[in-house]
């Protein structure tokens, strides 16, 4: 973790209110979330922006759960022309067809008893893992996969938040 400020964090903690929204939607598309994340500029350090993003994450309801889960594609189906989903999801590139046959199939399934995409934090993860997890979390019950989705989530959100910080300050942002 980075313990001072860094170039990109400077960037983020003096951008205009709106353009730092618009940065954080990208991190996460839960409003409550980046509210939660503006309210708190600027930040000192690094550690202390991912603190306050973890904090964030846990006060989030049902509801600010589902936007936050909503800027996320299905496993094998990263959004076209979105490069943060693509570097997410690289895992999947090498994966035979029948992998992503039957990962297709119990994200379909999964969709269907918890009402939302399979969420995992697919970055360095392989094919074969994340259809590993997905076998074992269809199985959970909704309060149990309620917390794990949560912390996949707060995962995911430290990864785009450290890219975030530690871009340097002439570069454009996509965390």
């Amino acid at each position: 973790m980075t313990s001072s400020t860094t170039p990109g964090l400077s960037r983020f903690n003096a951008l205009e209110e709106a353009a730092a929204t618009a940065e954080l939607h990208e991190v996460c598309s839960s409003p409550a979330w980046g509210s939660k994340i503006l309210a708190q500029r600027p930040y000192a350090s690094a550690d202390l922006l991912f603190a306050a993003s973890d904090a964030a994450m846990g006060e989030l309801t049902p509801a600010d759960m589902e936007e936050a889960m909503a800027g996320h594609p299905p496993i094998g189906r990263p959004k076209p022309g979105d490069p943060t989903s693509a570097r997410e999801q690289r895992g999947m590139a090498g994966a035979s067809e029948e992998l992503k046959a039957e990962l297709l199939e119990l994200n379909l399934a999964y969709q269907e008893k918890f009402g939302h995409v399979f969420l995992i934090c697919a970055t360095g993860a392989t094919a074969e893992f994340m259809l590993d997890q997905i076998r074992t979390r269809i199985e959970n019950g909704p309060e149990q996969e309620r917390e794990i989705v949560r912390t996949e989530l707060g995962k995911i959100n430290r990864i785009r938040l450290t890219r975030l910080v530690e871009e340097a300050a002439e570069e454009g942002s996509k965390a």
